[in-house]
């Protein structure tokens, strides 16, 4: 099943990864089951050009502001300066399964993941204007 998201989204994603470069950018997917916003956090991490961490204080408000009526916690998105915008073995360490999404961007692409109990499953993108 193909997700659906902004072009500003994408837009979004991609200028995160440039300004971030050489590390890692992060943030948050929010959404009502299309993906309508992506919302920068602070990559906490000791080691942001390999790894990164989302500052809890930018979770935390989401989930409050989801909870208040606000767009749903759809999930992550992060960038590999580096590699590929598959999941590495740092990423399939840290999943939990709980189904939220992944995006990951590397070489000027984005791609969704879907985080399954099974591993990682690729998700089609379909992109919508705004």
């Amino acid at each position: 099943m193909a997700i659906t998201v902004t072009s500003g989204v994408l837009a979004t994603l991609l200028e995160e990864a440039t300004r971030a470069h050489p590390q890692e950018c992060c943030g948050l997917l929010m959404g009502d089951g299309a993906i309508a916003r992506a919302v920068p956090a602070a990559n906490v991490h000791p080691e942001p050009a390999r790894h990164f961490e989302i500052d809890s204080a930018a979770l935390i408000a989401a989930h409050r502001a989801a909870r208040a009526g606000g767009l749903a916690v759809l999930g992550y998105y992060h960038s590999h300066p580096t590699g590929s915008a598959q999941p590495s073995a740092t990423d399939r360490a840290a999943a939990s399964g709980d189904g939220r999404i992944w995006a990951i961007i590397a070489g000027g692409t984005v791609q969704l993941w879907r985080d399954t109990p099974d591993g990682f499953e690729p998700l089609p993108l379909r992109v919508a204007a705004g």
